[in-house]
């Protein structure tokens, strides 16, 4: 499940928390009782980086070790 970051715009509070991708944004914030929380957009910290995260079979180029980042 991801962890949504929510922001009121009545008093400023931040909060974040833990919901189903079904599930309804919250609006009542828990500080000021104000239906005013809005869900923020913030980076993620997924990334793929370097040439080894595919499957070689999926790539077409050449199969066996592939140079990484690693450095052997």
């Amino acid at each position: 499940m991801p962890v949504y970051e929510y922001r009121c715009d009545a008093c400023g509070h931040e909060c974040e928390r833990l919901q189903r991708i079904t599930a309804e944004p919250l609006r009542l914030c828990p500080m000021c009782d104000a239906e005013a929380l809005g869900r923020l957009i913030s980076a993620t910290s997924f990334r793929l980086v370097g040439g080894g995260w595919f499957a070689p079979s999926s790539s077409g180029g050449p199969r066996g070790e592939q140079e990484g980042d690693c450095g052997e």
